[in-house]
């Protein structure tokens, strides 16, 4: 069998990310407009880093059947759960998005919630834009959501550090972030802490790379993909440079 790199993402969330990324409304909405940017639900639906199927489960509603891959066995075996609670469409598969690959080619691959960006190494996120555009029909559409660089930046000012708070709306649970800026290797390190209302709490730490839009752009020029827009969320408002997200979309010639 063949090995797959993971960097522990799972291990460290599992039984609390759903927390973080609640299912529901906002994941509902971001389903939504993904299947109206799909051009054809008969071609499939391809998603990379799957997760626990927040987007997934969702989306193969309005789509159909929607493959998922991930690297993280903990994020696939919630997924699997899940996906059988919900009666789904949704196929989890263990795999690398850097390299993998099938026998289909997809009306839609996307990836999302900030999935590009932690992969460290511009090289990487090439390879993995890559093989999205590779695995895409002549038509088909790429979605890519991920941190905005000139807006964690813009959070941090002058200041290498920082530290903030977001309450959730479910009374007396937040999530405090201690977030650092390592500039020379274009790296974002943060530690959450998740607050629950009971009192008890969870510490976890994510690695990213500050990726411009201008990055994601010339990704996907290099493998052929034409862009058709770019926003600051899934309602299409115009982007912002201050946003901490983007949404950019992309097109394969036919």
């Amino acid at each position: 069998m063949t090995s797959i790199d993971d960097i522990g993402y799972g291990r460290q969330f599992d039984g609390w990310y759903d927390r973080l990324f609640p299912k529901g409304r906002l994941a509902d909405l971001t389903a939504r407009k993904l299947a109206s940017l799909h051009p054809d639900h008969g071609l499939g639906t391809l998603e990379l880093g799957v997760g626990t199927g927040r987007i997934a489960i969702p989306l193969s509603r309005e789509t159909g059947r929607v493959v998922g891959v991930d690297s993280s066995p903990e994020m696939l075996s919630t997924l699997e759960k899940d996906v059988t609670a919900a009666d789904a469409d949704v196929e989890g598969v263990h795999g690398d998005i850097r390299t993998y690959t099938d026998d289909r080619q997809y009306g839609l691959v996307y990836c999302v919630c900030g999935t590009l960006s932690m992969l460290l190494d511009p090289a990487d996120q090439q390879r993995a834009v890559s093989q999205a555009a590779e695995r895409l029909a002549p038509g088909g559409v790429l979605v890519v959501e991920t941190h905005n660089k000139p807006g964690i930046l813009a959070l941090h000012g002058e200041q290498q550090r920082t530290t903030y708070f977001v309450p959730y709306p479910e009374p007396g649970t937040g999530l405090q972030t201690h977030s650092t800026l390592i500039p020379k290797r274009d790296l974002w390190h943060c530690s959450h802490i998740w607050f629950e209302a009971d009192g008890t709490s969870r510490v976890g730490t994510e690695m990213s790379r500050l990726t411009a839009p201008e990055e994601v752009d010339a990704y996907a020029a290099a493998v052929g993909l034409r862009s058709e827009g770019r926003y600051a969320d899934w309602d299409s408002a115009p982007y912002a440079p201050q946003g901490a997200m983007f949404v950019s979309v992309y097109t394969k010639h036919a």
